[in-house]
């Protein structure tokens, strides 16, 4: 579905190199896709591009099951990580409505101690909690696991002093959805529905299932090639819950490039570099060593995204991944221009370089941090 047309810029990326595109419509765009995914052994691709602020263009390509159903722009799929960046969105709001510091400890928010809550009584004994602020959990830097079940004991600690290190951490965006239930009284799920998915027109977007889902829906398939159905998930998460469409995250991207809803200072203190990121790659989340190429791009956290500085200048992005899902969405933020990329694959990282490069230009994105390994079209 093309809406305006628009110059597209596009480049080698490593081996999986797509022929430069500089028709002014999106039709080769288009063609582009179907050949990466073809050539990636992806079933499904979806693909929306913002452009000055705009969503312009909306493509799916594939199949959106083992039946061979296609992928329509109305497809549910599910978003994985990129939730985060939606959650992050919605805090900000709450920052310029005066209910949320990022920098006051989160405890000052609790009614009690946080040990006292069941599901965190791990935490009993170790008081640096009490130093963990709304920044850190957003920034992955309050040093907890990704999830706790990955500790051998599956209980939940703290690996190193509270805002010293990045370390991605799902548990740290579910403590912070936690402490603004908990210590705000706020439902998040449908606060979030209620003051971003409702006024963009994102009627398809949910952070818990929804009946009317299932009709059009995508599952997903592993790199061994076996299919697995879509998860139904029952309780809004803020590190991974988000059911949505193409449609739905292009009008998402739209919003956030262009600061919708925040005061221009939110809009600025959620992609600047809160953290800088020292990791040589963003997974495993612990022992890893330091690169010195991140600090020539600037490689940081922001409150929710990932930020660098590229050839287009700041850069704010997020990916979502799991063994049936691989996503991106990347931002400029000075031309106001990005591109989200779905698949329902767990290899989609195959061509999503090459998808961001057709679309946007060279923006300098550091896939070597993002991916590791980066896997190359298969022969």
């Amino acid at each position: 579905m093309c809406l305006r047309s628009v110059f597209l810029a596009a480049a080698v990326v490593s081996a999986i190199a797509a022929p430069a595109i500089a028709s002014p419509d999106y039709r080769q765009l288009d063609a582009e896709i179907e050949r990466l995914r073809l050539a990636g052994k992806i079933p499904g691709v979806a693909v929306a591009v913002v452009e000055n602020g705009q969503l312009v263009h909306v493509v799916t390509k594939g199949a959106r099951d083992a039946k061979g159903d296609p992928l329509t722009p109305h497809t549910i799929m599910y978003a994985a990580s990129i939730t985060k960046a939606t959650f992050a969105y919605y805090l900000m709001m709450l920052v310029d409505d005066g209910k949320l510091n990022l920098d006051t400890p989160i405890a000052d928010y609790l009614p009690k101690p946080l040990p006292d809550y069941p599901r965190y009584a791990d935490l009993a004994g170790d008081p640096r909690w009490r130093k963990i602020t709304p920044r850190m959990l957003m920034t992955h830097s309050a040093g907890f696991p990704n999830f706790r079940w990955l500790n051998r004991d599956e209980k939940l600690d703290i690996k190193f002093d509270p805002g010293t290190a990045y370390a991605y951490s799902g548990e740290g965006i579910n403590l912070m959805q936690f402490v603004l239930e908990e210590g705000l009284g706020l439902k998040v799920g449908e606060e979030i529905d209620r003051r971003i998915f409702q006024p963009l027109g994102m009627s398809r977007s949910s952070l818990v299932w929804r009946a009317d889902f299932a009709g059009d829906l995508a599952d997903g398939i592993k790199e061994d090639g076996q299919w697995e159905p879509h998860d139904d998930r029952s309780s809004v998460k803020a590190a991974g819950s988000l059911d949505t469409t193409i449609t739905d995250l292009g009008k998402l991207s739209a919003a956030m490039v262009s600061g919708w809803g925040l005061s221009a200072k939110s809009a600025s203190e959620w992609i600047k570099v809160s953290l800088p990121i020292a990791s040589a790659h963003q997974f495993p989340t612990f022992g890893l060593k330091a690169n010195p190429e991140n600090a020539k791009i600037g490689l940081g956290a922001g409150i929710g995204v990932v930020v660098h500085d590229g050839p287009q200048g700041r850069v704010f992005y997020k990916g979502g991944h799991n063994d049936i899902t691989d996503n991106q969405m990347v931002c400029v933020e000075r031309s106001k221009r990005c591109v989200v990329v779905l698949t329902n694959s767990g290899v989609g990282q195959r061509i999503i370089p090459a998808i961001v490069k057709a679309a946007l230009g060279e923006t300098g994105q550091p896939w070597g941090w993002e991916y590791n390994p980066i896997l190359p079209i298969s022969p």
